[in-house]
């Protein structure tokens, strides 16, 4: 079992059912031939401190693998970046301490944020895969963000186009992993 573990951009919001990168994911991977179950543990609004929270829901799944994707709902309330990153530190011990493999996806912010904490926050996942040896999207909506109809009109989330493109990217970071 493959788990997406997230927010709002793992959860699909703003599109229909069927239409998150989890649910594109599971169609690439079916057509590959693999033979992986996706569960879609994405919460809009959800921070790193209430991923943390519901973790043992994650972890109850005895996931092989989890795509753990959380920090943009905290840059966008201008949370402390320590904080964020603690969180995401002990978010990946607890994964990895079950045996689970952890594929981690970054995400960035708008410019307005400030260059500095920007540069904090961009930091905090190249960082954490490499303290954990994780691979790295530094970008989740590469190829998708600031691209006619793949993103939403609050210029944040992914179309049901642009999941497809996400589903890619993610499909890309995880096949090392992948066993058929």
């Amino acid at each position: 079992m493959i788990v997406c573990f997230g927010d709002s951009l793992t959860a699909g919001y703003g599109t229909d059912p069927g239409e998150s990168y989890p649910d594109d994911l599971q169609r690439l991977l079916d057509a590959q031939g693999y033979r992986y179950r996706i569960g879609n543990q994405g919460i809009s609004g959800d921070t790193t401190k209430d991923g943390l929270e519901r973790i043992g829901h994650v972890l109850a799944e005895h996931p092989q693998i989890v795509v753990l994707e959380f920090g943009g709902n905290d840059g966008l309330r201008g949370l402390p970046l320590e904080q964020t990153q603690a969180n995401l530190d002990t978010m990946i011990a607890r994964l990895q301490a079950s045996g689970a493999k952890v594929a981690l996806a970054g995400i960035t912010l708008p410019p307005d944020y400030g260059h500095d904490y920007i540069a904090g926050f961009n930091a905090m996942y190249p960082s954490l895969a490499k303290k954990y040896r994780v691979p790295l999207l530094p970008f989740l909506l590469q190829d998708v963000y600031g691209v006619p109809g793949d993103i939403q009109d609050d210029h944040t989330h992914a179309t049901a186009q642009g999941n497809k493109q996400v589903a890619v990217n993610v499909d890309k970071l995880i096949q090392p992993m992948l066993r058929k």
